[in-house]
């Protein structure tokens, strides 16, 4: 089966999902009301420093102060302060151009650098730093020579550094050039517009979730992405001139009814990323306890009753389970400490293809990762870096029903539901002129605030009337449409 992307688009939200043999891969999700910061380019001003600790609050406009480590710093931009500090001698009232590079998390603040970074399609550009390099993950030394040898030839400026990305193994010359004469012209702008700007002040807002995704994953392995609202096709269209006009070819605009996620089958694996149990093909399955700092993964052998004797049985599970570990790990972008339960086995050899197989399938992984080890109780200690807010975070809110030990869908997540389910059976049933949706009072408050002129739009696209009634008693996840 082909590698797809798939960009969903609702007035409320913005869905990216790669999809690799049909599988669910990786899974992104954006709303206009909890949009990531993490790559915007802020001028702040230092609002206190704290030796202890070796780092710096800065105000940044937002409603928390962002979090500076004083080690994670170079001295502020020239043109925004003249006067050339070290790090030992920023003081309060300073101003500073820094990056955000962590979302905030609960009484934290943003973590914030003033190392900048502007991500292209095949290389990083840091200005304020004459490092130049090339992505470990391209392991031919042969290759990164050529790439390093490329650069030299576009003339780069020699107080600017750069990072050669992954994807641009094999590209040529004229693909790189093109990249990073885009990324110098907009670090001119970022810069020209610091030196404007009083702090505290946004200066550079990164790329939503679906031009991210497009931008560090669509690429010769991805056969085709598909987007469903026109407009969004277009924006694509336009953002793709700039680095590829072959995956131009790539883009298709899907016209069809039927919700395009639904249609792919990819609805009901989206579903599934929030279990608690993922079942394997053999009968083996995982069980995923995510807390606040540490996920445990334990491996159950399951059903899986092979006619082998049981170190094979073991290495035959593990392996598998390996594999969708990986996959798990980017699809709920799970972070922290991560202890891996598998199977005891008693051969060192086979525990080392088990650790083997895991590294292999985590190479794809974008995030931050170290592997410590396996022991011969077939434990793996591992972690992984978050920069973003968890997928869960955004779909769920905590339980008031069981104070908080489990998880339900939090009100607008089930309007949203509640507005495509409306589409989908005003087109199922043409002649259906209205509809009397029934559902919990916050819910239904959502729904006409919020989203009145989402509510509006169907009924004039399908020429109908809806109705809502409140159910005080009903539980968030209990709607009822007739």
């Amino acid at each position: 089966m082909p590698n797809e992307i798939l960009v969903n688009v609702e007035m409320q939200e913005k869905r990216a999902a790669i999809v690799k043999d049909g599988l669910l891969d990786e899974y992104y999700i954006e709303r206009p009301s909890e949009k990531t910061i993490v790559g915007n380019i802020y001028k702040g001003r230092i609002d206190a420093i704290v030796a202890s600790i070796g780092a710096a609050f800065v105000d940044i406009g937002l409603k928390m102060k962002g979090f500076l480590y004083l080690s994670d710093a170079v001295d502020p931009i020239e043109p925004i302060a003249p006067v050339a500090t070290s790090q030992r001698e920023f003081k309060k009232g300073q101003e500073v151009l820094v990056q955000v590079v962590k979302e905030p998390i609960g009484t934290k603040g943003p973590r914030l650098t003033t190392h900048i970074g502007l991500a292209g399609r095949y290389l990083v550009l840091m200005p304020e730093d004459a490092h130049r390099g090339v992505s470990r993950r391209i392991d031919n030394r042969e290759e990164k020579a050529r790439l390093l040898g490329l650069l030299e030839e576009v003339n780069v400026p020699t107080d600017i550094g750069y990072i050669v990305r992954t994807v641009a193994e094999g590209k040529g010359k004229r693909e790189l050039q093109r990249d990073i004469l885009f990324l110098i012209k907009l670090w001119r702008r970022i810069s020209s517009h610091a030196q404007r700007s009083p702090a505290p002040a946004l200066i550079y807002e990164d790329y939503d979730v679906v031009l991210r995704v497009i931008r560090d994953s669509f690429g010769a392995e991805i056969s085709k992405l598909i987007v469903d609202a026109k407009e969004e096709y277009k924006r694509i269209y336009k953002f793709l001139r700039v680095f590829s006009d072959d995956l131009i070819k790539k883009i298709e605009l899907y016209e069809s009814t039927q919700n395009l996620f639904a249609a792919k089958n990819i609805e009901k694996q989206i579903a599934r990323i929030y279990e608690r149990n993922v079942y394997l093909k053999s009968g083996a399955y995982l069980i995923i306890e995510p807390t606040e700092g540490l996920v445990v993964i334990d491996v159950n052998s399951g059903r899986f009753r092979k006619k082998y004797d049981p170190e094979r049985m073991a290495l035959a599970v593990n392996s598998e389970a390996a594999r969708e570990v990986a996959r798990q790990l980017r699809l709920r972008d799970l972070g922290g400490i991560i202890v891996i339960d598998f199977i005891d086995m008693e051969k060192e050899e086979n525990r080392r293809e088990v650790l083997r197989v895991l590294k292999d399938d985590l190479k794809n992984d974008r995030a931050k990762y170290e592997i410590i080890g396996i022991s011969k109780f077939g434990l793996v200690e591992m972690t992984r870096e978050r920069v973003y807010r968890a997928i869960e975070s955004l779909s769920y809110a905590s339980c008031p029903y069981c104070l908080g030990r489990g998880k339900i869908k939090s009100a607008s997540t089930m309007a949203i539901w509640i507005l495509k389910e409306l589409k989908r059976i005003f087109s199922e049933d043409s002649a259906k002129r209205d509809a009397q949706v029934t559902a919990h009072p916050d819910v239904i408050n959502l729904l006409l605030k919020e989203n009145e002129k989402s509510v509006q739009v169907i009924e004039r696209r399908f020429r109908a009337r809806i109705g809502f009634t409140l159910a005080p008693n009903a539980h968030i996840e209990e709607v009822k449409i007739v």
